[in-house]
């Protein structure tokens, strides 16, 4: 019906008009709950506000990752993370020769391209990649670059509500780049908003949660005086605007976590009265529930430009003569967040989300070094630690069940876990088959371990490798995996007999759920564990030591995890500390980390998982890094 009402509005139109500029207006790390528009009265966004009110606001836009990296592999690809091996972040892997940055396709149709500044596309050979898509790439590139009554496509990134102001910098840093840049009149009162209600409501947290609003206010700002330009250019008219956010908020539970806080974005589209025809979804000040992903941007600007998507893209046409038919759920994905690992994916309709969590032994709040560092972390752990919180500010610090199902209709906070109630059965089991539906047909290619990827990578792509059905057996794999994070002597049992599997990552997905197992399923196994301490693949031998360590005190396990903590291979030595980190005893480790974080040749994930490990016991000043 939609595409049916765009041809009725445009017909004997199009070829009389010309093609229009497109100008992206991206901010970083925002949800809408934080945006006047979608509903918060304690918020001050003007001109985004505007911008939704004469244009078109859509009410179930969801980022493909919720950090930015892999959040910006699939906008610049129109290609999801889990097809790609682009969803752990800043992973850099290949990616195949035929696919492009879609502003490629845009210049072969005489766009001039331009982005002002973050790429962060998270594969290889970046530069080169950048090179051919834009014809400016730089922190002063625009559309001033182009010919004359040359059409353009211009990013405009706004870092001013990135976690690093809301968040992970400190307050003095807060002050000076955000505070101090707002009229007095602008400025947000620690007083003037509620709280989330999984955040404790004290005066500190406050403080800190106070700067979420202020540095959205900083945002809108800049944003009304990029607007200005465009008007000031006389162009304003010839222009179509996207404006939306790269992912959820940069706050804990937001940003890292494949729930909706994670994963939902703010999201407009604005038509100059000369484009308004090219609206399939009505008049100005219209809200949509049209459920929409990344995945869409690349194929939806190349047809509103006039070209053709290439077959890799399978996003849906949101506007324009080719149009895609409105879908009714998509599939959502959240992987490595730098030091922090852990493989989450979600289905939703908007209404309902459904999240499978498969490595749910890390709780929510789990150890990242880029959240830790932040003041709001401090005082969150410190009041769980004191026993300060409530029921649900608790939760985040605990593990996570095997799957969700928020209702954010009547729930928009996530607070209610409904998977367990018997009255969404119904829901629960269609949101599950369709999961797995989506996950079998997808091929995901991230149910390899990291240190797989990284192997294959180094002769192929993993694009490619999740299509080999021989040697990517992932009907199998899948098959362990979908066990891992469920509890109970039952599945205990399925789960060891897999250990005995002739696939590596099947054997890889049967240890991972035992490392999500209660203890006293596990007791009876120590023999199989034992034996799995020799396997020939590595992430099954460290997790094997991670379990035999931490529910029998195994020496020799102890001993095959320091190994492994050193190794040279950076996935190895991160899988290792990381479970370490989730341990109940972790003296034995103290020296042997200390040394760890020395080591030269150590990546930044290696680096941060030590700090963590040292933050955790208090041998580090998280907010200075430096040892106490």
């Amino acid at each position: 019906m939609k595409c049916f009402i765009y041809f009725l509005l445009s017909l004997n139109l199009v070829s009389a008009q010309d093609r229009p500029n497109i100008l992206w207006i991206t901010i970083e790390d925002t949800s809408p709950q934080f945006i006047g528009c979608y509903g918060n009265k304690n918020a001050s966004t003007p001109v985004i506000d505007k911008l939704a009110v004469e244009g078109i606001r859509f009410t179930n836009a969801f980022s493909t990752g919720t950090v930015c990296s892999p959040s910006r592999s699939a906008i610049i690809t129109g290609v999801p993370t889990y097809k790609m091996g682009t969803g752990n972040h800043r992973s850099n892997y290949p990616i195949p020769d035929f696919i492009h940055g879609f502003p490629y396709f845009l210049k072969k149709q005489g766009y001039y391209t331009s982005n002002n500044v973050k790429t962060d596309y998270n594969i290889a050979n970046e530069k080169a990649f950048i090179e051919e898509a834009w014809n400016e790439c730089s922190n002063t590139a625009s559309w001033i670059g182009r010919e004359t009554n040359q059409p353009f496509f211009s990013v405009f990134n706004f870092a001013e509500s990135h976690q690093s102001r809301t968040m992970s910098m400190s307050f003095d840093w807060y002050v000076k780049n955000v505070w101090n840049h707002l009229p007095e009149s602008d400025r947000i009162a620690d007083s003037a908003f509620e709280m989330p209600p999984f955040y404790n409501d004290t005066p500190e947290m406050r403080k800190q949660f106070a700067r979420v609003y202020n540095s959205i206010k900083l945002t809108d700002n800049r944003i009304g005086a990029l607007i200005k330009k465009l008007e000031k250019d006389n162009i304003r008219e010839n222009t179509i605007i996207f404006f939306y956010a790269d992912h959820g908020e940069g706050m804990p539970r937001g940003k890292t976590n494949g729930i909706n806080l994670g994963y939902r974005v703010p999201f407009v589209i604005w038509f100059p009265e000369k484009y308004k025809h090219l609206s399939p979804w009505g008049k100005a000040g219209t809200v949509s529930s049209e459920l929409l992903n990344f995945e869409d941007l690349a194929p939806t600007l190349i047809s509103l430009t006039g070209g053709d998507a290439p077959d890799y893209m399978k996003g849906c046409v949101l506007l324009g003569e080719k149009c895609s038919k409105t879908r009714k759920h998509l599939l959502l994905s959240s992987d490595r967040a730098d030091n922090g690992t852990d493989l989450m994916r979600t289905v939703t309709d908007g209404r309902f989300v459904y999240s499978r969590n498969f490595m749910p032994f890390m709780p929510e709040m789990r150890y990242i070094r880029y959240i830790e560092i932040a003041d709001i972390t401090r005082h969150m752990r410190a009041d769980y630690k004191n026993n300060k919180l409530n029921a649900l500010q608790k939760q985040l610090f605990k593990i996570r069940p095997a799957e969700v199902l928020y209702d954010i209709e009547n729930d928009i906070w996530e607070t209610k876990n409904l998977a367990d109630n018997p009255n969404y059965k119904g829901i629960l089991n269609k949101m599950r088959k369709q999961l797995k539906t989506d996950i079998l047909k997808a091929r995901d290619i991230h149910f390899a371990p990291e240190y797989e990827i990284g192997l294959l990578s180094k002769s192929g792509t993993a694009y490619e490798y999740r299509l080999d059905k021989k040697n990517y057996a992932f009907k199998n794999i899948y098959h362990a995996a979908s066990l891992s994070g469920f509890r109970g002597k039952e599945t205990t049992q399925k789960q060891i007999k897999l250990l005995k599997s002739d696939d590596k990552i099947v054997r890889y997905w049967a240890i991972v759920g035992l490392m999500s197992q209660d203890t006293r399923f596990v007791n009876s196994y120590k023999t199989d564990l034992v034996n799995a301490l020799d396997d020939n693949y590595s992430p099954v031998a460290i997790t094997a030591a991670a379990i035999l360590y931490n529910c029998f005190e195994s020496k020799v396990a102890e001993n095959r995890l320091k190994d492994f903590c050193k190794s040279d291979n950076m996935d190895l030595a991160l899988m290792s500390i990381n479970y370490l980190l989730y341990v109940d005893n972790k003296i034995p480790f103290i020296e042997t980390i200390k040394k760890i974080h020395e080591l030269p040749k150590r990546n930044y994930n290696v680096k941060a998982a030590c700090m963590d490990f040292l933050g955790i016991l208090g041998l580090v000043d998280n907010n200075s890094g430096t040892e106490n």
